[in-house]
Order: structure tokens, then sequence, then C-alpha cells
């Protein structure tokens, strides 16, 4: 069913939590001109600085929407490899992508940038509230904040992390597995010379994966260690917990002191059943969660944001195939699935036992073969993601690189967020889906067929030169 734009209620779209998913997200509703309200319960930004990673398909949607370079300012590249299970191993020959390389940036960076450029887009953003109730009808959804005020809006979308406040009211389960062990990670300074504790780190992380300190600015360390078990998580750890666990581990405590943040992880393995009740979805943590290890959690929100950006924009424009929106969750859901079971599996490569380490020293060894290598590098970076959109080309269903146009390169146009027709032909057109899908015919560019259609995700809907074809995949895509 298609909801035609209306004014009883105040916002179009109210989303909670102002992390790099629901900052994406209003980013991606507002290029449509949807009413947007961020709602997040912090009200200041985190203080601490934990580095976390951008990935081939996050930079590739960064890029998409103009904002790579502002990122490429704060961070610090590294080549694309050694991410499956922390297997030191090359990048694979040739990888399809202008940004094969991983991004290192601080994290409260992201979320600054990504909510600055939601904003000037026009986003609103309120601090200091949390969703507490929610009520929802044929017609909108009622949300109850902490403070009592009550406020209205057509959809409601939860980014509100792994403890998601929008997915408990909604019922929503979220099977998997509990945390078994955690893993404490900080940031400090170490008395320890810098050649003792390299030597040490060299020793201890040949069999403890999850082990490491590493140079962090003068005398300054990013310091994590493993944990047997899992502690009271409504405490935070202290220095000392750091101390005690490193001379578990390695023998010594490196003479850790002053430190600037402190936090720990476990490894619970959860997925949401469902991602959409009615007018409330979930995106990012809300909807699934799994151990850090390949860096996957914060890039599997963002491509959570792309892909139901456009749909819930289209919904909320009136202009929506009926069945646009269900495609979120059919599309999202399976690939969520498939990061929980890589990082199963990887998290079973760290294990210190016998038969994992047997495991792993033999998929180091077959990961010397470019095919194997080159499959879990795709695994990890989403590059190898093909929805499932029916019979076609092997083409359908997956992401373009960024191609080289006569005019400039691919992602360049598709900053917008429309759809886009690249026409090899110069024979097709877009008709009268010219309002939301755009055209650009180039006879020159290196296109695996001869015309493509482009959702604004920058994933294939369609590949061919018929134009009934392309009108009938137009229209299942972009609506009547």
């Amino acid at each position: 069913m298609n909801f035609s734009p209306s004014t009883a209620e105040p916002y179009d779209v109210i989303i909670a939590g102002c992390g790099p998913t629901g900052a994406m997200l209003a980013a991606e509703l507002r290029l449509h001109e949807v009413r947007v309200l961020v709602l997040e319960k912090d009200t200041e930004p985190a203080s601490f600085v934990r580095i976390v990673a951008l990935h081939i398909r996050s930079l590739e949607l960064m890029a998409m929407r103009g904002l790579l370079e502002r990122l490429l300012e704060h961070g610090r590249r590294r080549p694309a490899a050694g991410f499956f299970a922390a297997i030191n191993k090359p990048a694979p020959k040739g990888i399809d992508s202008a940004h094969n390389y991983l991004l290192g940036i601080p994290q409260p960076v992201i979320v600054r940038l990504l909510e600055e450029h939601a904003l000037a887009l026009g986003a609103q953003v309120r601090r200091g509230r949390a969703v507490a109730g929610l009520e929802q009808d044929d017609d909108g959804v009622t949300i109850e904040l902490d403070s009592g005020e009550r406020l209205r809006t057509r959809f409601l979308v939860g980014c509100d992390g792994g403890r998601s406040t929008v997915r408990k009211l909604l019922g929503v389960g979220f099977p998997g597995e509990p945390s078994r062990n955690d893993t404490l990670m900080g940031e400090m300074e170490a008395a320890a010379p810098q050649e003792e504790i390299a030597a040490k780190v060299a020793e201890v992380s040949a069999t403890h994966q999850r082990f490491w300190l590493r140079p962090f600015g003068a005398g300054v360390y990013s310091v994590v260690v493993p944990v047997a078990g899992v502690a009271d998580r409504t405490q935070p750890p202290a220095l000392e917990d750091f101390r005690h666990h490193l001379r578990a581990v390695a023998g010594t405590d490196f003479g850790v002191h002053s430190p600037r943040w402190l936090s720990r992880f476990g490894d619970a393995t959860r997925l949401a059943e469902h991602y959409r009740v009615g007018r409330v979805l979930l995106a990012g943590d809300a909807a699934h969660i799994h151990p850090p290890i390949g860096g996957q959690g914060l890039n599997l929100g963002l491509q959570d944001a792309f892909n139901l950006g456009w749909k819930l924009a289209a919904q909320v424009r009136g202009w929506a195939p009926d069945t646009l929106l269900d495609t979120y969750e059919a599309e999202c859901h399976p690939v969520a699935e498939a990061v929980l079971d890589n990082t199963r599996a990887q998290t079973e490569l760290l294990s210190t036992e016998p038969g994992p380490q047997a495991v792993r020293r033999l998929l180091t060894e077959l990961m010397d073969f470019d095919e194997v290598n080159r499959h879990l590098l795709e695994k990890i970076t989403a590059t190898g993601i093909r929805y499932d959109f029916g019979p076609g080309p092997d083409l359908v269903g997956r992401r373009l690189p960024d191609l080289e146009l006569k005019q400039g390169r691919l992602y360049d146009v598709l900053r917008g967020g429309r759809g886009l027709v690249l026409d090899r032909t110069e024979r097709l057109d877009v008709g009268t889906w010219s309002d939301r899908v755009d055209y650009l015919a180039d006879p020159t560019v290196a296109l695996d067929g001869p015309g493509v259609l482009l959702r604004p995700d920058g994933h294939v809907a369609w590949v061919g030169d018929d134009q009934g074809e392309l009108d009938e995949h137009l229209c299942r895509w972009f609506g009547a």
C-alpha cells in the first residue's frame, strides 16, 4: 500500500539514534526532501576516540554521496588485506574497485561528519531525548519520549544500538548466542620501552589474536586484551582490570597508566527476526550484533541505511511500488545472516585450542589460492553482495564499481540519490520516470552490458537494450 504525502504528522520519519547508521539514514532521506527528526539519548557526542575501519564498499558509498574526501582527511589508509580472522595474507590482485584499501578512522569523526552532512541537508537532531514508548496505527506512529513528550510521525526507524528500546517495544525477537568472552579495549600510556613492548606483542599475538598494543602517539598505545568469561556490562572496566589481564596473557602489564578511555565488548551474536513491523523499522546494531572481528559492524549499518533510505523516501513521497519497502528486509536480512556466520567462523579461528588452530593453519594454506583469498575478502568488504532480483545476468543485483565516464566518474553522477540508466546504445530513455531516474548515454564506458538500470544504492536492477524490458523494471523499482 502506498501512502500519499500528508501534513497530519509533523514528521515523515523519526529516527531513534544518531550513530553512523541513524545519521546516514537521515541524510539519505533528506536527499528526497523527507521531513526527518533524529533523536539521540546522549547529550554530547562520545568523547573517547575508538578507531574503526571503513571497508571497500563503505568507501564506495561515501564516494557516491561526495563524503569520501572529507573522511580521507581524518583517516589512515592501509592495504585491503589481513581481515579474515587476522590471517596475514596480501590482497588479491585486481580488486574491482577504485577504493581498494581500508580506512582507519576515529568513530567520533565519522559520526560528526555524517551528522553534519544530515544537518546540512535539512535534518533535525535533538539530543538528550530517547524513545520510551510507541503506538502505531494505519496512518502513523505516536512516540512517547523519556521526557513524557509525545511526537507523531509517519514512520519510525530504530537505529538505537544492540540494546534497542525500539526493538524491545516492538516485541521483535533477537535470537542468537550470548557473549561467552569479553575483550577489553582502551587507549593509555605505557612505561615499558617500545622495543620491549613490540617483542612481547609479537610473541603473544602468535597464538592470541585478540591481543595487541599498538603505538598511538608518543608513549600512548591502543590496547586490546582478551578476558575469559563475561563481566557485568553495567560497570565500565578499570585500569586495574587491564593490568590484571595483561599480566595473565603476557606475563607483564607493561606499566600501563593514564588511560584516555576504557571499554569492553563481548562476542554476542544476534539477528532480529524481522526488520519491519508495520510502520516501524530497524537498522544497524538494533537489527544485528556480532563480534567485531573483521571490523564489519559499522559498515553493515551503513549498508542498511543506503538500502533503506531511498525506499522509505519513495514510500513517503507516494511513488513506491507496493512491495518496495518489503525488499529492505528481504535483501538486508540475508546479508546480515552471512556476516554473522563469517564472524562466528572467524571467532572459532581465534581460539588457542588445538582443533581451531589446525583449521587456521589449513585455511592459511588455502588462502594462497587467489580465488579463496578473493572470496573471503569480498565477504568482509561487502563487495561480493548480490541481491536476489530474480533471473538475469550475473551483474543483476551486484554493485557497479566507480566507472570512468566521458564526463567524470560514475559515483559523482549518483550523488543525488536518484536512479540512473547508463546507456551504451544511446537508444534507451527513462520516459515519465525522469523525476526520479536520471539518464546518461556513454558509448565508451567499460560496462558489462549494453545498458543498465542502477538503483540509488548503486546496485544493478536490470541489464539489456530493450526499451520495453527497461520500462518494466523502471515500474518495478520506481513505480508506475
